[in-house]
């Protein structure tokens, strides 16, 4: 009964006198970097216009559980927006319309049925490929050549199962990392937003449901993934598992017993002099390092082919040289390029990786901020 009064009173305020254009009351759903590029576009459609676009705008975000703040608390701070801390969302009947992106959180039928004009999503991929809240990341993970920004219309019980209100494709640059990507289709998703809101009811009124074919999902990366798998992983791999993660969980490995991350990593390829020089590759097993002197790298062999390393953390930030010349320069006084089989990195274990899931957390909010 409910349901069906809050759809008649919806239907109701969409043929009052004077609605169906901007300005719009914009309620506001987003939690991270992606979304507080979104979120500034709205404010700016709030500067007093003939074509302002947004007369009224307030945010929900969630409440932080790691030290520092969200960046879109943060962000809607300084732009002295009010702000709602979930599940609270203020007074109901207030807004036009409502805007998600990076939330994280399901939207209720009731909720949704607030907003004549509904909830939009601005989700980074082009949908149905990447539902959840890691597209980025596994587009990157995964090497699409193409990926994209939808924007959708929420429906209650689950994620990005809405119909296409607008979507365009982008071409994935070579070699482009997880955040590079996401600055990228931030300012995308925020344009095309703003696009949609230019002329809502006739952007909703050619939506269009998503296909059935070319479902893909994107769950959450855990810290697990970060752990080297020197013996199943190819250098391709571990390069595009860095790109992908590697700005939120450095990757790490076992050095002796003790975890070490892994901060910047190479092609082998693009290594100065390296690409001629023939690798001994006798006795070499996945994990197994080389120094690379001309180049001041390390080289270290994967399930497939080498990747270089630039710099570590072992108790402190280290550059390649450090590290050699710190802890493998004794095996290698006598033979240079020869492989020691007691000079390698092994996997870490996910039970050992779970011991430092706090301190990894804190990292994560440090570089998202």
């Amino acid at each position: 009964m409910r349901g069906r009064l809050l759809r008649a009173w919806r239907e109701g305020v969409k043929a009052a006198p004077g609605a169906g254009a901007p300005p719009w009351r914009v309620l506001f759903f987003g939690t991270d970097r992606f979304a507080v590029t979104a979120l500034r576009a709205l404010q700016a459609a709030r500067e007093p216009s003939e074509n302002s676009l947004v007369s009224r705008l307030e945010v929900v975000t969630l409440p932080s559980r790691l030290p520092g703040d969200l960046p879109v608390r943060s962000c809607a701070r300084e732009l002295q927006l009010p702000v709602h801390e979930w599940p609270h969302t203020g007074a109901a009947g207030q807004f036009d319309v409502g805007v998600v992106a990076s939330f994280g959180r399901l939207l209720s039928e009731d909720l949704i049925l607030q907003f004549p004009y509904g909830v939009l999503n601005v989700h980074p991929s082009c949908l149905p490929r990447w539902r959840g809240p890691a597209p980025i990341i596994h587009t990157v993970l995964h090497g699409d050549k193409v990926t994209g920004v939808t924007v959708m219309e929420i429906r209650p019980k689950r994620f990005d199962v809405g119909p296409i209100i607008k979507q365009e494709e982008f071409a994935v640059p070579p070699r482009c990392t997880a955040k590079e990507l996401e600055v990228v289709l931030s300012k995308m998703g925020a344009n095309m937003l703003i696009s949609v809101l230019r002329n809502l009811p006739e952007s909703l009124k050619n939506k269009k449901e998503q296909p059935e074919e070319g479902v893909t999902f994107a769950p959450k990366i855990s810290i697990a993934k970060s752990c080297v798998r020197w013996e199943e992983q190819t250098a391709a791999q571990v390069i595009q598992l860095h790109r992908a993660i590697g700005s939120m969980f450095p990757l790490q490995t076992l050095w002796k017993g003790t975890t070490v991350k892994l901060l910047d990593f190479v092609e082998v390829d693009d290594i100065p002099g390296f690409a001629d020089q023939t690798l001994n590759d006798c006795g070499a097993v996945p994990g197994s390092l080389l120094y690379h002197k001309a180049s001041q790298t390390l080289i270290a062999r994967c399930k497939e082919g080498w990747v270089g390393i630039k710099a570590v953390v072992l108790k402190k930030k280290l550059t390649a040289v450090d590290f050699y010349n710190g802890y493998m320069h004794s095996w290698f006084q006598q033979k240079s390029r020869a492989v020691h089989q007691e000079c390698r990195f092994q996997t870490l274990k996910l039970s050992t990786a779970k011991k430092t899931l706090k301190e990894r957390e804190m990292l994560s909010q440090n570089i998202k901020q």
